[in-house]
């Protein structure tokens, strides 16, 4: 049997290229979890934004495998030592992906425009001062300046425009990042979300949250008015609200 996942050993590194760490595990975890359903939507096309050491591209190509033939792969990263290291690391383990360097996907959005069917994303979302966004090196891995949302404000209208009709985008947010408004921004662009993945660690709170187009539920998301200063309970109320309308259809339309 293949490998599910890219083995850490094998993963290159370079001092200025983020290493694979609890954000990087809990994605790839979220990708396992809905493996099933990754290989009955046969993607065409796949791409990561910052694949940073190449863990997560390396890992989604080695879950596919042999049972979804034809995929290609694509990853971007601003840090040219991080394209570097992704290719190191997709060779250590016989997969292989075009990688470009590059701003998220600039000078990719005309071309890919419509084809991306999975795109995977582990953006910088740590809040930081504004003037630490868009660094070069390692802490353009990072820093995401207010509410760590400068860089993910910029991921999310890309994704909307690479992604295919039957696109499905796998996002990191943080709690500080406010993943309801996310959740809300992206169902008025109509699309559906749900938390695939939800973990505490020492430092943070992360969720990995999948969405997909569903264009039903445009309207519904104008109801909703989050309050950005709620605390992490009433989050998670607004959390679970956005859940109950992207899946209040039957549990078969539901399971993309």
């Amino acid at each position: 049997m293949s490998l599910r996942t890219a083995q850490i050993r094998l993963v290159s590194s370079h001092p200025e290229v983020y290493e694979p760490c609890d954000d990087s595990f809990a994605l790839v975890d979220a990708l396992l979890a809905d493996r099933i359903n990754l290989v009955e939507h046969h993607p065409v096309l796949c791409m990561e934004v910052g694949c940073g050491s190449g863990y997560v591209i390396t890992s989604l190509a080695l879950m596919l495998g042999q049972e979804v033939p034809g995929v290609q792969y694509i990853a971007t990263d601003i840090n040219p030592y991080a394209v570097e290291v992704t290719r190191k690391t997709l060779e250590a383990h016989n997969v292989h992906a075009d990688l470009i360097n590059t701003d998220i996907a600039s000078g990719l959005e005309k071309r890919l425009a419509g084809l991306v069917d999975v795109m995977v994303v582990n953006p910088p979302y740590v809040p930081t001062p504004e003037d630490e966004v868009g660094r070069e090196g390692i802490a353009s891995a990072w820093a995401g300046g207010e509410n760590g949302r400068a860089v993910i404000d910029k991921i999310l209208p890309s994704a909307d425009k690479l992604l295919s009709k039957r696109g499905w985008l796998y996002l990191v947010t943080l709690t500080a990042n406010d993943p309801s408004q996310i959740c809300l921004q992206m169902m008025e662009k109509g699309y559906a979300a749900r938390i695939v993945v939800q973990r505490s660690t020492e430092e943070e709170n992360l969720h990995i949250i999948k969405f997909w187009r569903d264009f039903d539920i445009q309207m519904d998301a104008k109801d909703i008015v989050p309050n950005k200063a709620a605390p992490v309970g009433v989050m998670d109320t607004l959390l679970s609200q956005v859940h109950r309308l992207s899946f209040r259809r039957s549990a078969s339309s539901n399971n993309n």
